[in-house]
């Protein structure tokens, strides 16, 4: 039997076996599991063998999905680029008529954990202290993520080098908040949005703008938070 005849048997197999109920885990729920296993207990217990009993099925069923441990674990480095760091440069990018919208499109990330979630980050940099090749694609991360916010603002008239800085301080500082772990209500932040978009920009806020954003956290925001 050739290779492609094999594969194709092979995938008839699972889709039938899915039709009847005898996969429990799909590629999604060992993702799922892997990546909620990173943020609360680190890389080191990203394990097959674990994972496989926390979703009751046999450890075989994970190679139908990756190729190896560490082909699990490169998909897990991929959906944080493509989350964590794609919706900055996203919103980094994001045409504003002014560079106050320009700021308040970032702070988006800030404010919803669907944009930017704060804990996976965190989950990486702690991965990258151990992995030489986690922590280069964490700087090339951090690099992509500045590099966008300095172009937010070079496209509204800052020199380069001060659109650097300003881009800098405005990232690595909320990067910074986050390491701190402060446990602030955003009921009891949301009040300096202008003195923090006034320190980032050098420019003043209008009440339209303070209200916009203000409503955006409403809209966004769970209420325990």
């Amino acid at each position: 039997m050739s290779c492609v005849v094999l594969m194709a048997a092979l995938e008839t197999t699972i889709q039938r076996a899915g039709a009847t109920g005898n996969i429990k885990a799909t590629r999604e729920d060992w993702l799922k599991l892997a990546l909620e296993t990173l943020i609360s207990d680190g890389v080191e217990r990203v394990r097959v063998l674990t994972l496989g009993q926390q979703l009751d099925v046999s450890r075989s069923s994970f190679y139908w999905y990756f190729k190896s441990r560490q082909d699990l674990l490169d998909q897990l480095l991929d959906h944080w680029r493509q989350t964590n760091t794609r919706f900055i440069v996203e919103r980094a990018e994001r045409p504003s008529a002014t560079v106050i919208r320009g700021v308040m499109n970032i702070f988006e990330c800030w404010v919803d954990e669907k944009l930017f979630d704060p804990r996976l980050d965190f989950a990486i940099r702690a991965w990258a202290r151990r992995s030489p090749a986690t922590r280069r694609a964490l700087d090339e991360a951090d690099e992509e993520r500045v590099k966008a916010i300095r172009g937010m603002f070079m496209r509204h008239g800052y020199e380069e080098e001060d659109a650097f800085v300003r881009a800098r301080v405005l990232y690595f500082m909320q990067i910074g908040y986050y390491s701190l772990e402060l446990n602030e209500p955003m009921s009891s932040r949301l009040p300096h949005v202008a003195a923090y978009l006034r320190s980032f920009t050098g420019q003043e806020p209008s009440a339209q703008d303070v209200e916009d954003f203000s409503r955006y956290v409403e809209r966004t925001v769970p209420r325990s938070r």
